[in-house]
């Protein structure tokens, strides 16, 4: 255990983005070319902050012909042959966006039976991916998308609303592509892996309703735009259902996970001495109510040796939500290790990281931040007030003012959050 924590913990979290970088996990999962007709082709499409990085994966594996397009983040472009890359806004759709959408759509329209598609699917792909049904335009999307950031729900319940808004997800993208196959890789950022959930599913069935996204609505007080509420009320906005014809030649296939990621990061500190428990890979919630929880075993452990003894680490990945009610920058994780730092109080044998394996934490070019036990004490010397600087959501403000953020620049990857505690040799009293 000669590494010194914050270095080890930077060196999982590393660990955990590598592990799902396109690159490792696309070649592995491409399919076999079509054989039925000489005439079959390659459609390349995809939406994400993985995306270029994974059609340059495809690109340098397959071994024919292909031509396709993707949208990814901007700042997240890989240098592409022969598959389109277009960059557009996250978290909030642009115009880009938009254009791209309707470039893909068109792309796959008019396909044989013939063809396949392979459509690369990563986290951030639901803004990416923007195409409002007729009614809608960009700017209720953005309304929407911007309340619901805000709101407190969770990524499951953001994505059933926009895939009640879209032309091109909850199926409706896979649809377009038939009669052609559609294999969909994808690099799941949403608790649980569930498809439908990655991107808000533009090549997966929904079960869920206009029903269902008025209630979300409802549950956090949203108001939108007259014409989204016209859309949702009139049921113009069912999504493709998983008994649809259309989509009997599809196909999803989940290349990398947070699980995955976790177990890399395990590995890391393994080969370091420590003992490492993955606590879970879809914890979700308030970030600082997570901080609070976490904070709370961290101390068990640390001074009680329950339910684990010392040294060890302990792992968590999902995504947490921010309520937005300060005028602070906000930021998941670093709101979560905000609260975590206030809940240990400087406990000598505890260190934490909290970044999105992204490299973007809220709308910032921020991974996340490293706390340790002297963290409050360098806050009140710098004249900072934790709790006031929790209370106003100002995670980044707050841990940038120390120097502890962790910027990683683009990953090209996105597994979601990454969490990891550690605690060296328990002591009985502080």
């Amino acid at each position: 255990m000669s590494t010194a924590p914050r270095d080890l913990l930077r060196q999982m979290f590393e660990a955990a983005i590598a592990a799902a970088q396109p690159a490792l996990c696309v070649p592995a999962n491409l399919p076999e070319p079509p054989q039925r007709s000489p005439k079959g082709r390659l459609v390349v499409i995809g939406a994400g902050k993985a995306s270029a990085a994974m059609a340059r994966a495809v690109e340098d594996h397959w071994p024919g012909d292909l031509s396709g397009l993707v949208v990814t983040r901007y700042g997240y472009a890989v240098p592409c042959r022969r598959i389109g890359i277009v960059e557009a806004a996250h978290p909030v759709p642009d115009a880009a966006g938009l254009a791209a959408a309707g470039r893909i759509r068109a792309l796959v329209s008019g396909l044989g039976a013939d063809d396949l598609v392979l459509c690369l699917i990563s986290g951030g792909g639901s803004a990416l991916l923007a195409l409002p049904l007729d009614g809608v335009t960009l700017a209720d999307k953005q309304a929407v998308n911007r309340a619901l950031l805000a709101s407190g729900a969770t990524i499951a319940e953001m994505n059933c609303v926009r895939r009640h808004l879209s032309a091109v997800k909850g199926g409706r993208l896979a649809a377009a592509c038939a009669p052609a196959r559609v294999l969909t890789l994808l690099l799941s950022d949403v608790p649980g892996d569930n498809p439908m959930d990655i991107a808000s599913g533009p090549t997966v069935g929904d079960p869920t309703g206009c029903a269902d996204a008025l209630a979300i609505l409802r549950r956090y007080g949203i108001t939108v735009p007259p014409a989204v509420l016209d859309l949702l009320e009139s049921g113009r906005g069912e999504s493709v259902k998983p008994d649809d014809p259309r989509l009997k030649g599809c196909e999803a296939r989940l290349i990398a996970t947070p699980q995955m990621a976790l177990e890399a990061a395990a590995a890391v500190a393994r080969k370091a001495g420590y003992p490492v428990h993955i606590l879970s890979d879809r914890i979700e919630g308030e970030a600082r109510d997570v901080g609070k929880v976490l904070g709370g075993l961290a101390l068990q452990v640390a001074d009680r040796a329950q339910p684990f003894t010392t040294p060890c680490i302990l792992l968590s990945g999902g995504e947490t939500t921010v309520t937005v009610r300060g005028s602070g920058r906000g930021g998941r994780n670093v709101e979560f290790l905000l609260s975590l730092a206030i809940a240990l109080d400087g406990h000598p044998a505890i260190h934490a990281i909290a970044g999105d394996t992204d490299g973007v934490d809220g709308v910032e070019e921020i991974a996340g931040a490293v706390i340790g036990p002297d963290t409050l004490a360098r806050a009140w010397t710098l004249g900072l007030k934790p709790r006031d600087s929790l209370a106003d959501n100002d995670g980044h403000g707050f841990f940038e003012a120390l120097g502890d953020g962790v910027v990683t620049g683009p990953t090209l990857t996105n597994v979601n959050d990454f969490r990891a505690i550690l605690i060296d040799a328990c002591r009985a009293t502080r």
